[in-house]
Order: structure tokens, then sequence, then C-alpha cells
């Protein structure tokens, strides 16, 4: 660990609301699947639908080959995900009791926006000073949460993220800066309606009380992760298989 210059924080910081601040101002794009508005326009869904299809169309054009591959399968898996935890668990409720369209697409497009982000080389150069930060930053809001609005699943799925990071350094940058993005646009879909939590864990564990939403739902990202990983190594085994050659080759040197 060293001291990072003024100079670089700057850098960082310019980097992070370029890839990731996009998100933080779409938190009001939510305001098109309300409950507020869907009471004066009933197709508000339609809109925000296409909204986002656009918008992933736009950033998947100017993407790289790998990550577009990437932001495919997130959609895949996001869809699939979408209705395991939310239509057949009944972890949490999307207003119309459907998956919209724009979520899984949404899904992928966080996931490009989030891994641009955390393999950019400045950010790769300060990794350790960056993830103490989120990790405090992390901690304060679930234990805030938890204190203040008695999250307790919310906290046991935030050490959940910390105790799967333990073994995994090289993905910390990448799931704490997923933590944040999502637990703002879960606050402003929360907010506005578009989707709701249960006051327990799935809506049945009574002594697990949840908010709405909870703070740690980005555990679940773990497996969106995963399977787009997967997938990509097998359908991709000979350039896999190389770059494990070449990593066992500079771990040798």
């Amino acid at each position: 660990m060293h001291f990072i210059p003024t100079t670089d924080i700057v850098k960082i910081a310019k980097l992070f609301v370029r890839k990731i601040g996009l998100f933080f101002i779409g938190v009001a794009g939510l305001y098109l699947d309300s409950v507020t508005l869907a009471e004066k326009f009933e197709y508000n869904q339609i809109v925000i639908n296409i909204v986002m299809l656009t918008g992933f169309y736009l950033l998947y054009k100017k993407s790289t080959k790998r990550t577009r591959e990437l932001m495919i399968y997130a959609v895949i898996i996001g869809f699939i995900g979408e209705y395991f935890f939310s239509v057949y668990l009944g972890m949490y409720t999307y207003r119309l009791g459907n998956v919209p369209l724009y979520v899984p697409f949404g899904h992928a497009a966080v996931y490009a926006r989030v891994f641009v982000f955390a393999k950019a080389p400045i950010v790769r150069k300060y990794h350790k000073e960056i993830e103490n930060f989120f990790y405090l930053i992390i901690s304060l809001f679930a234990i805030g949460y938890w204190y203040f609005f008695n999250d307790l699943f919310g906290l046991i799925m935030t050490l959940g993220v910390f105790a799967l990071l333990l073994k995994r350094p090289k993905d910390r940058m990448y799931f704490l800066t997923m933590y944040i993005t999502v637990a703002v646009l879960e606050i402003g879909g929360t907010a506005y309606g578009a989707w709701y939590w249960p006051d327990t864990a799935f809506g049945i564990f009574e002594n697990l009380p949840s908010n709405n939403p909870p703070s740690g739902i980005s555990l679940f990202y773990f497996l969106l992760d995963i399977g787009c990983f997967v997938t990509y190594t097998l359908v991709n085994k000979k350039a896999w298989k190389r770059l494990k050659r070449i990593r066992q080759i500079n771990k040798a040197k």
C-alpha cells in the first residue's frame, strides 16, 4: 500500500463518475416504472424497456469484443436468475408481478461498466487503497441499515460478500464496486415502488428481518459473475487454456 497522489485521486474519481456515475443519474430513470407514474400512464414500463434497450445497444457498440460477449451472457443468465429469485422463490416482487425487460439488460449494462472500471490501469495500480476505502463505506452502510432499519438479512449478506472475497482477491475491486452500484439502484427502485422486498428474508424466515431493500443483495451478483465466467471459458476453451499457460509461465519467472 502507498499514498495516492491528489492528481491520481482526481483521475480515479473522474473515471468512477464516467463509468459508474451514469447509473446513479440513471436512478431517476426508474421513475418511469414508478407507482406514481403508473397511476397516470399505464404503459410506463414499456417506455423504460425501450430506453434501456436503446442504452444497452449503444453501450454494446462501444464495448470490446470480450465485454460484448460477457454482456450477452449476463443478459441470458440475468433472465434466468430473475425468474428464479423473483417469480419462483418470491425473494422480491416487481410492481406488475413480472420480470421487466429492462432488468436483465440493466444487469448486463452494470456488469460491463463495473468490469471496465475495475480493470482500468489506474484503478489496478491503487486497488488496495481503493478497496479499503470501499470496505469502509460498505461496512458503515450495512451497519447503519442494520441499526436504523433492523436489516439483519442485509448485514448477513454483506458479511457473506466479505467472506467470499477473502479467497478471491482478484475480484475484490469488481464486487465492491458492484455492491455500491447495486445499493444505489436498489434504493432508487424501491423508493419509486418499481419493486419491493418483504419484511423478512424471502418472506419466509421470520428471524431474519429485512429492509426494503436489504443492504447486501450484491451477494447474488456472484452467481451472475460466476455464470458469465464459466460460460465464457466453456465457449472459449482454447483462449482460456492459452491464458492459463501464460499465467503459469509468468508465475514461474
